[in-house]
């Protein structure tokens, strides 16, 4: 879709177009009657412009999951889309920013470098800093635009490179470059764009943050820069890096989670033992574990880890919290699908929910190999029990 198409697409057939797309859609018609209702039943219509309404509902639909009812006001690219930040991740992340604002007694000056669809941009105004966002892509620019338009909110959207742009007049930046290839998302943080040397020098020139894939390695997060890493009702969301004035002092490491704004810190963590299976097994949150805070999750319940190289937890008692999804172990046992296949016949077991750490078996050929036929479910976890391969049946904690 071009700029002009969707500046049609905002206005007269297209917008009628796109409102009878997005409600039939709703209504669960098909959408081959769909594109022929619109095509036949809006005067006016280019194919072009049908064809752009279409996907836009559609976008509009998926949408609803991060932006929720603002989603129906809003206007959205393919990749604008799957990059943007969750609302609520991205009103977590503009808090800091905000704070930063409380500092300097003024509204601070923000710079979005890759601002994209303009999710970011919306939360960072509605925190009260004057921002100003970047993309070099005019189709992207043009939905920023109309999105900031939509909410009704202060800000700019500029069509530039932005590498070219000198951030010295700016209290501070955010970046959030793409992590998409001809369609397909990149997990390399070499392969990024900008470059992962212009976001390293970037973070080392200004108070910023810089939202990355949640698997980048810690060994390659900057001297000074604080990485935390977000998840939403136990989704890993990302990691970002907060550089200079946005940092925390003496924080290295950082588990979110979200909605609820629990966190953890390396400040927290300290050494966990090895245990043998206790009474309560514990699986952390995985920004927990991304963080490489699990010790300090098994603080949190006066436990240790079933093993040094894997992320569950054991403990003798029960404990609330957050940082961790807790069960109560029934059975501990050495691997074999033969006993276990027998143990879960004689209990009645006929579902299983399978987890695993530190296990190479494919969970579904061993679902098949246990022929259950029962009616009981348990939780059947796969894990390393101090080096050795074995077995825990388990169930949930409510």
């Amino acid at each position: 879709m071009d700029v002009e198409i969707f500046r049609s697409l905002r206005l007269g057939p297209g917008a009628q177009a796109l409102e009878r797309a997005v409600a039939a859609f709703d209504a669960g018609v098909d959408p081959l009657v769909v594109a022929t209702d619109v095509r036949r039943e809006v005067p006016g219509l280019t194919p072009e412009l049908a064809s752009a309404a279409l996907t836009q509902a559609q976008l509009r639909r998926r949408a609803r999951a991060k932006f929720g009812a603002a989603a129906e006001r809003m206007w959205f690219t393919p990749d604008g889309l799957e990059q943007a930040t969750r609302a609520e991740v991205a009103a977590h992340r503009a808090g800091r920013f905000a704070a930063l604002s409380g500092r300097l007694s003024r509204p601070a000056n923000v710079a979005d470098l890759c601002c994209g669809i303009g999710g970011d941009l919306q939360a960072l105004s509605a925190a009260g800093c004057a921002v100003t966002g970047f993309d070099n892509d005019a189709m992207t620019v043009e939905a920023a635009r109309a999105n900031i338009e939509a909410v009704q909110l202060d800000a700019a959207v500029e069509c530039l490179d932005v590498e070219t742009l000198d951030v010295n007049s700016f209290d501070a930046v955010f970046i959030d470059p793409a992590r998409r290839r001809d369609g397909r998302r990149v997990f390399d943080v070499n392969a990024v764009t900008p470059a992962w040397t212009f976001v390293r020098h970037l973070l080392a020139s200004k108070p910023g943050a810089a939202k990355m894939a949640p698997g980048i390695p810690h060994h390659i997060v900057p001297p000074g820069v604080e990485a935390e890493w977000v998840s939403f009702g136990g989704d890993l969301k990302e990691a970002v890096l907060w550089a200079s004035d946005l940092a925390t002092r003496d924080v290295r490491r950082r588990a979110t989670l979200l909605p609820g704004g629990e966190t953890l810190t390396d400040a927290d963590e300290t050494p966990a033992e090895v245990l043998a299976p206790a009474r309560f097994l514990y699986e952390p949150d995985p920004a927990v574990v991304r963080a490489h805070l699990v010790g300090a999750a098994a603080k949190q319940v006066n436990g240790g880890l079933l093993d040094a190289t894997t992320a569950y937890i054991t403990s003798d008692i029960n404990v609330a919290t957050p940082f961790a999804r807790a069960f109560e172990i029934t059975d501990v046992m050495p691997f074999s699908v033969k006993r276990l296949r027998q143990t879960l016949h004689e209990r009645g077991v006929g579902a299983v929910t399978i987890m695993k750490r530190g296990s190479a078996v494919d969970v579904e050929q061993l679902r098949r190999d246990l022929r259950l036929n029962g009616r009981d479910h348990t939780v059947v976890v796969l894990a390393l029990l101090n080096g050795r391969r074995g077995v825990i049946l388990a169930r949930p904690v409510t």
